[in-house]
């Protein structure tokens, strides 16, 4: 089936790796369908697609909202024929230390990160299961591999989203449905830096007893993203790899030193592992002045 044939569906692509990996696959054939939450940010998508000469329409899609799922979805497979493809990417953060985070601010992740993929991707799959063929390709994260300290609210819901799409892959890979799990490390981009991340609101509190841990924290971050080498439109092409590969792998990981920090895990004795690795981030966020 040529490229020009197979519609895509990419969920929260106003910015960042949706926006980047929208207007690659546009570029490189495929009749891409750009959702977002609030269509009023469609500007930065439809003002780069132009300048390309590309078409994207762009459709309302609120993961956590089933009704808007439906409707994109329905406006996909009226527009294209049917549905070839699906990028998961429309996610959120849950910064911050366990106890200053509310359950509500949990839930919320586990909404859209965990429910809110589920639902986006049982929306599509009986048009895939009908054509039999499709590829299901969510952007996870190395976070979705191991823990980290001041986050773990956001790793749980990706481990919780790795465990689901690693059996769903497995459930319809016989039906012609390949599942595909893109997990970068951190990403050089505005949407790590500090004052952009997703921040539980009790989280900043100086009463906190996390919170010097948690200033600390957030420099650690700043240091590690200034010198990643991992940019969106690298996991863009990612994405397109694994939606043209014949065969493609149940996981892509991005970042040299994310596959060196899953490496250790992997192979290296657990207490030794957990003296190198965790010990040592452990030690450089807790240590005194």
């Amino acid at each position: 089936m040529p490229d020009q044939s197979r519609p895509v569906l990419i969920t929260g692509a106003s910015t960042g790796i949706g926006l980047e990996t929208a207007l690659l696959l546009a570029e490189r054939g495929f009749q891409v369908f750009a959702t977002m939450r609030d269509t009023g940010r469609r500007g930065a998508l439809e003002q780069e697609a132009a300048r390309r000469k590309l078409q994207v329409p762009v459709l309302r899609l609120d993961v956590t909202d089933r009704a808007s799922i439906e409707a994109a979805v329905a406006a996909v497979v009226r527009e294209g024929g049917g549905i070839y493809g699906l990028i998961n990417n429309a996610g959120i953060e849950a910064v911050g230390f366990f106890e200053d985070l509310t359950d509500a601010e949990i839930r919320e992740a586990f909404e859209t990160n965990v429910f809110g993929t589920m639902a986006v991707t049982r929306a599509v799959l009986p048009y895939m299961r009908g054509a039999r063929s499709g590829r299901i390709i969510t952007l996870s994260s190395v976070a979705g591999k191991i823990g980290s300290l001041g986050n773990s609210a956001y790793c749980t819901s990706r481990f919780a989203q790795e465990g689901f799409f690693e059996s769903l892959a497995q459930e319809v890979r016989p039906l012609g449905i390949h599942v595909v799990l893109v997990e970068p490390g951190i990403v050089k981009s505005d949407h790590w830096k500090s004052a952009n991340r997703r921040v539980g609101k009790g989280v900043g509190n100086p009463a906190s007893p996390y919170y010097e841990w948690f200033l600390q924290l957030e420099k650690l971050v700043e240091y590690f993203v200034e010198r990643s080498a991992i940019r969106s439109p690298d996991v863009a092409a990612t994405v397109y790899r694994a939606i043209t590969a014949r065969r493609p792998k149940l996981r892509y990981g991005l970042g040299r030193k994310a596959a060196w920090v899953l490496a250790g895990k992997r192979y290296l004795p657990e207490v030794v592992f957990e003296r190198i690795y965790f010990d040592s981030i452990i030690h450089r966020i807790t240590r005194t002045k």
